[in-house]
C-alpha cells in the first residue's frame, strides 16, 4: 500500500480536519510525515472495506450513509458511519486485519 503526503487541495477540501485518508486504488494520504500505528491500522481497515466493496460502491455507500446519519444524528454523523465504527473499534488491534471477516462493518449498521 502506498502512503503519500496529503496534497494541499485535499487538506483544503477536508478543511484540515483529518490526519489521514484512504483513497484506493491510489493509496493512503497523510497530513504529517509520520503516522501513528493506530492511524495506519485505521486506514488499513478502510482499505479492506474499499477493496471488498469494489471502491466505487464503497464511496457511494459512505456518502449515502453519512447523509442519512446526518439527518438522524446531526453532528455525530461521521462517528456513526458503519465503516468508521468498525475502524475506530479495531484500530488499536494490530492483528485485526488477519482475522477480520469480510463485510465486518455490516454489524455496525444498527448503531
Amino acid at each position: 500500500m502506498n502512503i503519500y503526503k496529503m496534497p494541499r487541495l485535499l487538506i483544503w477540501l477536508t478543511m484540515g480536519r483529518i490526519i489521514a485518508i484512504t483513497l484506493l486504488p491510489l493509496g493512503i494520504f497523510t497530513r504529517d510525515d509520520s503516522v501513528s500505528t493506530k492511524t495506519l491500522n485505521h486506514e488499513m481497515i478502510h482499505a479492506a472495506q474499499q477493496r471488498e466493496m469494489l471502491y466505487l460502491v464503497f464511496y457511494l455507500w459512505y456518502l449515502l450513509e453519512w447523509l442519512i446519519r446526518l439527518l438522524i444524528n446531526g453532528r455525530q454523523a461521521y462517528m456513526k458511519i458503519s465503516f468508521e465504527q468498525e475502524a475506530y473499534s479495531n484500530d488499536k488491534d494490530a492483528k485485526y486485519l488477519v482475522h477480520r471477516k469480510k463485510f465486518a462493518w455490516i454489524k455496525f449498521l444498527s448503531c
